[in-house]
């Protein structure tokens, strides 16, 4: 759900490519030696790289293709799927390629600016998976939640292809409509959302003093330029007198390596671990800090959405500057990606998985993700799924529709006494209520325009932060810290 009234609705189609990175931006020549402007199609042909046998194989397939096949056959297309199956054929998700659209998409990301739908997928056994909803962003003002499967873009289903091809189905022109079809877990049956593609300038930093001197910065992404942005809110915040800090990284999916060392360092004290990368040889490179810490309490908020970046961020702060973790267990995604264009010399791009990560103490958290210190879960009406409008509800019926709108009653204190899905005298009282109060008539059933007036209430009501448990408990805690050290002097 949204939590910043300007969000647009969109779905980032580069990002969808490069999604959930933590993108190591130095040192790919060594990795792969290809000199650039030599295209794939000049590998194929010359063998370069490949052995005569397996250059013999790969060409004759292509010739018999193009002797046999009995519709008209795209060179290009077929030398890009077969990168594409080399890709597919490692079993990462984080490792793709790009065309050159979808390349210069990707690029225009971590800059910092994109266009789409604001949530971030990989593809996972050929299933697209939802990483992160991007904080602000329209999708996670539907409701979009990390983990969730993508399976169709308007009818027409994603299942079995390649990230790419699934990308372009999802993207499209501005002001267009993408009807989703979500499979999450817990849900019986698929969920739908109606998303409006547009475009988007990416603000990854944010920054706002609470009362007490408490400074919250939330982080969204940590593209080329977020460093320098969260030094410039930290500094203000500072210079403001901040007692205390919050770092909200939840729902950030990620991003460019060297952007969140340079951000520890301001909270990592000289000569300790931030994070360790471990390449193929098993040797590791250890980045300490050259930083120092700071004299007031530091928390950072983490949620499942939480990936990559993210999650180097918080266990460099949880491990070596004493900072505590609060919200929820985190995605889990410790590998490093570099990506390589020049190489290929068509604008295409390839991004390859070149080592993974580790925290300060040498922990991989791949797959597991980190456990915050403090659990903290946010009301059930954070997460709830949007009504199906075609149909009416009304009493005696029993569906996830009815459980969702009693969820959004009950978080609306319209107390419908019962959020197990059950359509009961209680519930038809409580939509009455708000039927009044919204100036719709009391007929106690969910028509499309009672089910979309209960939806934008509940906008409103997770948009004030006052109803953000995992927001509120970071402050308190925070708090409770300058407290104790006030106590101590």
């Amino acid at each position: 759900m949204l939590k910043k009234s300007t969000a647009v609705f969109m779905i980032v189609a580069a990002l969808l490519c490069g999604s959930l990175l933590t993108l190591g931006v130095t040192g790919y020549m060594q990795v792969v030696g290809q000199a650039a402007g030599e295209g794939v199609a000049a590998v194929l042909q010359t063998g370069s790289g490949l052995q005569d046998k397996e250059s013999q194989k790969l060409g004759t397939a292509l010739n018999l293709i193009e002797d046999n096949y009995y519709d008209t056959v795209d060179r290009d297309k077929l030398i890009d799927g077969a990168v594409n199956g080399m890709m597919e054929a490692l079993g990462d998700p984080y490792s793709n390629y790009m065309g050159k659209e979808t390349a210069e998409k990707f690029e225009e990301s971590i800059e910092g600016s994109f266009s789409g739908i604001g949530a971030e997928v990989s593809s996972d056994n050929g299933k697209v998976v939802v990483v992160s909803p991007i904080k602000g962003a329209p999708a996670e003002k539907a409701g979009i939640q990390a983990k969730d499967i993508i399976l169709s873009v308007n009818g027409e289903t994603l299942d079995g292809l390649e990230l790419n091809d699934a990308v372009a189905k999802i993207r499209g022109p501005k002001g267009s409509k993408a009807t989703l079809k979500v499979q999450r877990t817990g849900s019986a049956e698929p969920l739908e959302f109606v998303i409006t593609r547009d475009d988007v300038k990416l603000e990854t930093v944010y920054a706002t003093m609470e009362k007490d001197g408490i400074g919250v910065i939330e982080v969204t992404q940590f593209s080329m330029n977020t460093a320098e942005r969260f030094k410039e809110e930290l500094d203000n915040l500072e210079k403001q007198g901040m007692k205390g800090l919050v770092i909200d990284v939840r729902n950030d999916p990620g991003g460019v390596l060297q952007r969140v060392i340079e951000m520890a360092e301001q909270f990592v004290p000289a000569g300790k671990t931030i994070v360790q990368v471990e390449n193929k040889d098993k040797s590791r490179e250890v980045s300490t800090s050259k930083g120092s810490s700071k004299d007031y309490p530091v928390v950072v908020l983490m949620n499942k959405g939480s990936a990559s970046a993210s999650e180097i961020l918080a266990g460099a702060l949880q491990q070596s500057a004493g900072a505590k973790l609060i919200g929820e267990h985190s995605f889990g995604k410790g590998t490093v990606q570099t990506s390589f264009e020049k190489e290929l010399g068509d604008g295409s791009l390839l991004k390859i998985t070149i080592a993974k990560w580790l925290t300060p103490d040498g922990t991989w958290i791949h797959g597991k993700g980190i456990e915050p210190d403090i659990a903290v879960a946010q009301p059930d009406y954070f997460s709830v799924a949007p009504i199906n409008k075609s149909v009416t509800l009304q009493y005696n019926m029993n569906s996830s529709d009815v459980k969702s709108a009693q969820t959004m009653l009950d978080g609306l204190g319209y107390k419908p006494g019962r959020k197990d899905g059950y359509f009961d005298a209680g519930t038809k009282e409580a939509v009455k209520k708000f039927q009044s109060a919204s100036k719709l008539q009391a007929t106690g059933a969910i028509d499309a325009k009672t089910a979309e007036a209960l939806e934008l209430a509940l906008i409103k009501v997770i948009q004030d932060p006052a109803n953000d448990n995992q927001r509120n408990r970071g402050i308190e805690e925070v708090r409770k810290e300058i407290q104790k050290a006030a106590s101590n002097k």
